[in-house]
Parts: C-alpha cells; structure tokens; sequence
C-alpha cells in the first residue's frame, strides 16, 4: 500500500470528477435536472458530480437538490457549487405538488435504519411517498434509488441475483422498498413514465459504507460477524455517475440495473487485509453461512463498463483514510444483518 495523505477536499475530489463517458451523456439529456433526496449521504456527492459535469460539458443546465437540510452547511456547499436547492420535507402535504415541473428526475429518498419500532413511517417513506412522487412527475424521466434488499439471499457460488431473479425481500425495509418500485412502475403503466430502477448493493465513501465498517472494526479490535458470509460493494463515485447516465435507459417498459461492483467478496480477506496494514489480528465471531444477499451485476458492466475504482484500490484507500484520521459518519450498513431486522 502506498502511503497518501487524505484529506476531505481529496476524497471530493475524486468522488464528484465526471468521467469522459458522462460528460458526453449529460450532453444528450435534454432539461434540467431535479435531485430529490439530496441531503442525504449520496446525494450531495450526486449533485456536485452532475453540476461539474455540466460545467465540463459547456451545456447550460439546471441542477435542483431537494431536501429537508436539516444540516445547513450541507446547503451552502451545494449552494457554492452552482447548485440550487429546496428545503422541504417530502412527507408534508402538497410538498410535491409544490415542486417545479423538471424534465429529468433522480429520486433518493429512502428509510432503511431505525425501521424496527417505527415501521409505518418506514412504509410512508417508501411507499406512500413515491406514489406522490410518481404521479407528480409521470412526465419526467425518472431514475429511483432502491436496493439489493429486494432479492432473495442466494448461494455464494450462484453468483448473484440478476435483473430476472424475482424479487423476495426479507423484512419490512426490504419489503417497503420493493413497494417503492412498485409505485413507479405502475405510474409507467398507468401515464407511460419513463423511470430506471437503480438496485444498489454497498456504495463505498470512505467516510461510510460495508469496507468502512470492517477496517474500524479491525482497527478497534472489535469483533466482527461473518455470519454473512460475502456482499458486493462499489465506489460512490461510480456509482452515482451510473445513476445519472441511468436517465438515458428510463424507459415506460422500466429499465432495471443492478448496480455493484464485479467481486464478491468475502467479509474474512478484507479483514485479514486491514489487519495486516493496522498490525491487528482481526476479531471474527459466528460461523459463515452458505447464502448471501449477492447482486449480480453483469448487465451493468455491459452497458456502462466495469467501474473504475478496483476493490483493492478500494481498501488501500480505506486504510489511509484511517490511518490519517479521517472521519467517519457513524451511519453502518449492518451488511451482517441477515433476518432484515433495521
């Protein structure tokens, strides 16, 4: 591993820098586009990324975030990047409907932690809401965030639910999830809305994500559960420039991505890894079991290519980031979790 020093300009840097193939996309889509949900942990990442490629591209575009912005510096940096924003809470009466009519649409709200206990806020978050959403902008493109949760778990040598694999969601964030797509596509049958449905599995910002979780555990001498035993993961980075370039594919038949990365990955070599860099022997507890929540995405690398950003980059990353005392956003993925219990 090389040594580097990291810095949060550093990693801004290289999650919001549009690739050649984006900067060209953004070309061919035509208006303005609307972010809503983009105060949360990949939406500011999302709004930069695509204003800078609108400014790369030498296009005139607006970019809208949308959010409660609870946190107002997150405001102000969207703000300082040419970005207009929103303040509204989604859940309120006629919040949609006070929205501006936008051409293109990336939808990220989304309740997964803190589930259990409060499950029919859960569903009004995934469910409810997108309903409004939906007919709200059934002239739009659309492209939804939602998640890998909505498969079935699968052997760890099938390699991954593909787009065909139907869906089987284990508990009431997956399930509440599953309706959230399904608000969609009934808005493509019933108005003909073009929407893709963006199935995530692990985004990967050094400040969170399944990697993040592992490495301080290591380094903390904690124990870490393999009880599941392998997961997907991808750069954040690569990740949301697929998300906009995603709008080109929306279509009212609904395009499905399953967006990961190529390795499926077992929870005990990034722990050996880290452990070898902190000088740590990692603490792993539970016996692995034989499936796993696994996304295959094939079609993905097919379509947009493999991503940029190599696992093992990945980890090189994760560690310095560490080392060099960088921080962290205490929001785990719980990617062990294995009864759907958030």
């Amino acid at each position: 591993m090389t040594s580097e020093i990291w810095t949060e300009q550093k990693l801004s840097t290289l999650l919001t820098t549009p690739s050649p193939a984006l900067i060209n996309d953004i070309k061919r889509l035509d208006g303005d586009l609307m972010i809503i949900g983009a105060g949360g942990k990949m939406g500011p990442t999302l709004s930069i990324l695509a204003a800078n490629a609108v400014k790369a591209a030498g296009i005139k575009k607006r970019i809208i975030a949308v959010s409660r912005f609870s946190n107002p510096q997150a405001k102000k940096v969207l703000n300082d990047a040419g970005i207009e924003t929103i303040s509204a809470d989604m859940l309120e009466a006629h919040a949609a409907d006070s929205l501006p009519d936008c051409e293109n649409i990336i939808y990220m709200i989304g309740r997964k932690f803190g589930t259990a206990g409060q499950e029919a806020l859960t569903w009004a978050s995934n469910a409810w809401l997108p309903s409004r959403i939906a007919e709200r902008f059934r002239n739009s493109r659309i492209t939804v965030f939602s998640t890998g949760n909505v498969y079935p778990q699968t052997p760890v040598w099938f390699g991954g639910a593909t787009e065909e694999t139907a869906p089987a969601p284990i508990g009431e964030y997956a399930m509440s999830s599953l309706a959230r797509e399904r608000m969609f596509e009934y808005a493509a049958q019933k108005y003909g809305t073009r929407v893709s449905i963006f199935r995530l599995n692990y985004a990967v910002d050094l400040r969170y994500g399944v990697l993040s979780d592992i490495a301080r555990r290591v380094y903390k001498g904690e124990a870490l559960s393999v009880a599941m035993p392998c997961f997907n993961c991808i750069w954040q980075g690569d990740a949301v420039e697929i998300a906009i370039r995603c709008l080109l594919y929306a279509d009212k038949k609904v395009f499905r991505l399953n967006v990961t990365g190529p390795e499926t990955v077992s929870g005990r070599e990034p722990a050996k890894k880290f452990g070898k860099i902190f000088g740590r022997e990692p603490v792993l507890t539970d016996e692995e079991g034989t499936v796993a929540l696994l996304n295959n995405a094939g079609k993905m690398f097919r379509i947009f290519g493999y991503p940029r950003v190599s696992l093992e980059t990945m980890i090189d990353w994760q560690a310095q980031w560490i080392l060099n005392g960088g921080r962290e956003l205490g929001k785990p993925t719980h990617f062990e979790e294995r009864k759907g219990n958030y």
